[in-house]
């Protein structure tokens, strides 16, 4: 198993955001997480990459108010539960942010040679690149344009884009089709399942269940902070009271 993550409960001041959640990504996988908004989605994505401090006593004074987390998260057979976002990036475990959030004073090309920071051999960083641009060939259209200027569609693929540049073990994708049309949400999806076929495993977070189910090996559903069930597309699907309760369909 790539990554297990074990009764993770994380409390924003009196507020309970996750309860006791596990979930697990295989090698190879495509393992979605969906749920409303307010679930606690983004926050597990940001507890399991260290964006959120792990700490076994309350934390004071941090912009959430205090922070309380439990549990372990185990990645390719290490314990990361409190391992700082930097250390846990280097070992292949990458996070793409939810709204995107490129550096948008910089280029294109800027922007995802930023991702390659840690990336020490230039060979590597060149090979990276063209795959990239092979994924999304309207990034190197497009490498001298400042990435602010860029449509919702555009900064999406190049914040996948710059997440793939440290070629990850387990990429994590947060909400990727937030804001864009159908039709460029459905290309975005095509995308994301060809970075699947390339060999890298991925936890995609999601609320449009139809284009997500399409495509998942696996899927766990979050409502009100707990895993209330998962299984396969075809299984959660054929169940009716997870269908109406949870999934809106």
């Amino acid at each position: 198993m790539l990554l297990e993550v074990k009764n993770l409960t994380v409390c924003y001041d009196t507020a309970m955001i996750l309860n006791d959640v596990s979930l697990e990504v295989d090698h190879g996988e495509l393992v979605s997480l969906v749920g409303p908004n307010g679930a606690g989605k983004s926050t597990f994505i940001r507890a399991i990459t260290g964006l959120v401090s792990w700490e076994r006593s309350t934390l004071k004074g941090t912009r959430y108010g205090d922070i309380k987390i439990e549990g372990t998260v185990t990645f390719n057979g290490e314990q990361i539960t409190q391992l700082p976002a930097h250390d846990i990036v280097k070992r292949g475990l990458i996070h793409c942010p939810e709204r995107r959030r490129p550096f948008t004073e910089m280029t294109v090309l800027e922007n995802l040679l930023a991702g390659a920071y840690l990336v020490k051999d230039k060979k590597t960083v060149r090979e990276n690149l063209e795959g990239v641009f092979h994924l999304f060939p309207v990034l190197k259209e497009r490498c001298k344009q400042i990435s602010g200027t860029l449509s919702g569609g555009e900064q999406q693929m190049l914040a996948i884009g710059r997440s793939l540049m440290f070629h990850p073990l387990l990429l994590c994708i947060d909400e990727p089709s937030t804001g864009l049309a159908p039709q460029i949400k459905s290309t975005l999806f095509e995308r994301i399942k060809e970075i699947q076929q390339t060999g890298i495993t991925l936890l995609l977070v999601e609320q449009d269940v139809g284009l997500t189910f399409a495509m998942s090996d696996r899927n766990y559903i979050l409502s009100h902070g707990k895993v209330v069930a998962s299984g396969s597309s075809a299984a959660l699907l054929k169940d009716e009271t997870v269908r109406k309760s949870y999934l809106g369909l």
